[in-house]
């Protein structure tokens, strides 16, 4: 089993909407996939609620951060992607990677979250497993509007960082709408899609290192 980790210092970021298409993914190729939610809003369980009538469901189960996060996964299961809670603790962090195999963390492109996600990129390379450059970390520049001048000083900021910078996912309502109704850009097959499907395609490519 392969168990990736998305979490960021600050809430707002896109996390859920992350960790639920790459769920997706997992589960449309064909892989017995469990999502563990480790918020209270519980909006990756709601969404895996909604999903369980689908070809390719995916298993929500609520989760408590600790090394054992994924103890209570059933038997068989190939992929699992835990959601943390917005605002998580670099304790809480180091805890889940106990869990893990690879940890994920979106970015906003404004000033704000750079800020916020800088400060616990410096704790999080402090961290034992990390420092020894052992556990595999990446960063995703999320929400991103690529004609815009924030959009590219945050890019070539999030560059300069300690972590590589794997992929730039464009903004898109497409995201908002697909959640409401369990499903995921990967469910789809039109021009459309297929484009912001491109977007994940590095960082995918990065994870399938994994295997």
């Amino acid at each position: 089993m392969r168990t990736i980790l998305i979490a960021s210092p600050k809430g707002g970021c896109g996390k859920t909407t992350v960790a639920t298409n790459l769920a997706a993914f997992y589960a449309t190729a064909g892989k017995e996939t469990a999502l563990i939610d480790c918020d209270r809003q519980g909006s990756s369980l709601h969404w895996a609620e909604k999903r369980a009538a689908l070809a390719s469901p995916v298993l929500g189960m609520q989760g408590r951060v600790g090394p054992k996060v994924t103890a209570k996964l059933p038997e068989g299961t190939k992929r699992c992607v835990i959601d943390s809670a917005a605002g998580i603790r670099i304790g809480e962090v180091a805890e889940l990677i106990e869990a893990a195999d690879a940890l994920v963390i979106p970015v906003l492109p404004s000033v704000i979250d750079l800020e916020a996600s800088e400060a616990f990129f410096a704790e999080l390379a402090e961290l034992p497993a990390i420092k020894r450059r052992k556990f595999p970390v990446a960063i995703i520049a999320n929400r991103t509007k690529p004609w815009t001048n924030a959009t590219q000083m945050a890019i070539a900021r999030l560059k300069e960082g300690p972590f590589p910078l794997v992929a730039e996912l464009r903004d898109s309502q497409g995201y908002v709408l697909l959640a409401g109704i369990g499903k995921s850009l990967f469910d789809y097959h039109s021009e459309q899609t297929r484009s912001h499907q491109d977007d994940w395609a590095p960082l995918l490519k990065w994870l399938k290192k994994l295997d």
